[in-house]
């Protein structure tokens, strides 16, 4: 049998996947698993084992839609559930299985303040996808897998021992923890800062570095997915807001811990750990708010004008909250 697996992007949502493929390669070993998904995305797919060819596009699925119908796929399973992927159904003769997103129900949470929504994470929604397969979800966790040939010489003599990685980047500006909060609870860590995320993070980056001179490490927009996730191996405890390195952060089995802003957990989508690690996780986020959540997704800035969903979480507050879990996890 060959299955194709579909989920184009985005990091955090792709890593969520892991554990359908995973789960569909050791229940059916005989089975030939493709997966596609966008090349800016490869690092996180290339080294997994469970996958038997990767098909990486830049934008469109059609844009190999010509080679994949040559590959005669016995399944479609569509763990994206876009009109890219509905449009791609539509040339693969093949049977098709997806999940179900829950929009109707996240835009009356997000609208109506009701929450509708099942207590079940995003993961378990995915293997909805493959029930009819009769494919289990072993509960063993997320995936991320680094190359053989992964070189960590450029870190040599540039983290520290025992430190905090901080991911400061999020798609949308009201997923982001402020940077005058993150200046404050650099100078208040007892432990050293390196900072991940990308171009749009570099600016407050640097102002984060300067203000905690010879205590934060900055590799905003230095560094390879598969670079930012041997830094995330390598901490102590991770931070991070609402985002991709978070997952990846929850696959490498770090403590973690979560700051969330007009986002919420009930969406299904907060860290996903083994069922034995699940104590490796705090969640922070405001609840006496009631214009959380204002989206699915994000906005440039607070639609209150007040941010706070993050202004009110306090520096100290999340200092408390990492002492907490390095002194669990030590003792563990």
């Amino acid at each position: 049998m060959k299955v194709l697996i579909y989920r184009i992007s985005s990091i955090g949502d792709i890593i969520l996947t892991t554990p359908v493929l995973r789960c569909l390669r050791k229940q059916y070993p005989d089975f030939e698993i493709h997966y596609i998904t966008r090349k800016r995305y490869a690092d996180l797919l290339s080294s997994n084992p469970y996958i038997s060819k990767l098909w990486l596009i830049k934008k469109s699925p059609l844009e190999i839609v010509n080679e994949l119908k040559a590959e005669k796929y016995d399944y479609f399973i569509d763990l994206h559930k876009n009109w890219r992927s509905q449009r791609l159904m539509a040339f693969l003769n093949t049977k098709y299985y997806t999940f179900n997103k829950l929009n109707a129900k996240k835009w009356i949470y997000t609208k109506l303040k009701i929450n509708l929504l099942p207590n079940v994470h995003i993961v378990d929604r995915y293997f909805a996808a493959v029930k009819k397969l009769n494919v289990k979800n072993d509960y063993e966790g997320l995936d991320f897998f680094f190359p053989e040939d992964f070189n960590d010489a450029i870190f040599e003599n540039k983290m520290p021992a025992s430190f905090i990685a901080l991911a400061i980047g999020g798609t949308y500006a009201t997923k982001r923890y402020p940077t005058p909060h993150l200046i404050d609870f650099c100078r208040l860590s007892k432990l050293p800062i390196v900072l991940l995320g990308g171009k749009s993070e570099q600016e407050a980056a640097n102002e984060i570095e300067l203000s905690n001179p010879g205590k934060v490490i900055n590799f905003c927009n230095k560094l390879s997915i598969t670079e930012s996730a041997f830094v995330l191996k390598k901490s102590s405890l991770v931070i991070s807001n609402d985002t991709g390195m978070m997952h990846i952060a929850a696959a490498l089995k770090n403590p973690i811990i979560s700051i969330w802003g007009n986002t919420v957990p009930a969406f299904g989508m907060y860290p996903y750990y083994p069922e034995k690690l699940d104590k490796k996780h705090i969640i922070i986020e405001n609840l006496n708010l009631k214009c959380r959540p204002c989206s699915k997704l994000g906005y440039k800035k607070c639609p209150k004008k007040h941010f706070k969903c993050m202004n009110d979480i306090s520096p100290n507050l999340i200092l408390e909250k990492v002492e907490f879990l390095l002194n669990t996890t030590e003792h563990s």
